[in-house]
């Protein structure tokens, strides 16, 4: 009689263990497949982000080139602008000089 009830406790302990080890099993198997949708949710929000980076560091790149292209504008512009300045300041000094003398070198 002793046996059967050693026999018989140690199968209800087994059952209960498996039982035990089944419901284990399945919430780890859970927390696992949660655990890889949030690493794929976090992959793909970095993905997201360095998209966006490459995006601003595009437009930053096409902005300095407009910066960089309106500066040269800006510069041919003043060049022009100084040389035509130049030309008739000496245009200037040219009639200043002819009105003051009679165009003789010998003579002034």
């Amino acid at each position: 009689m002793r046996k059967i009830i050693i026999a018989t406790t140690a199968a209800v302990a087994a059952m209960s263990l498996a039982a035990c080890s089944e419901k284990t099993q399945d919430a780890t198997e859970a927390a696992a497949s949660s655990a890889a949708d949030d690493m794929g949710a976090v992959a793909t929000q970095a993905g997201d982000a360095m998209d966006d980076a490459g995006d601003a560091m595009s437009n930053a790149a096409n902005d300095a080139g407009a910066a960089a292209k309106d500066a040269g504008d800006d510069v041919s512009d003043a060049a022009a602008n100084a040389a035509s300045d130049a030309e008739a300041a000496a245009n200037d000094a040219a009639n200043e000089m002819a009105d003051h003398t009679d165009g003789n070198p010998n003579t002034n």
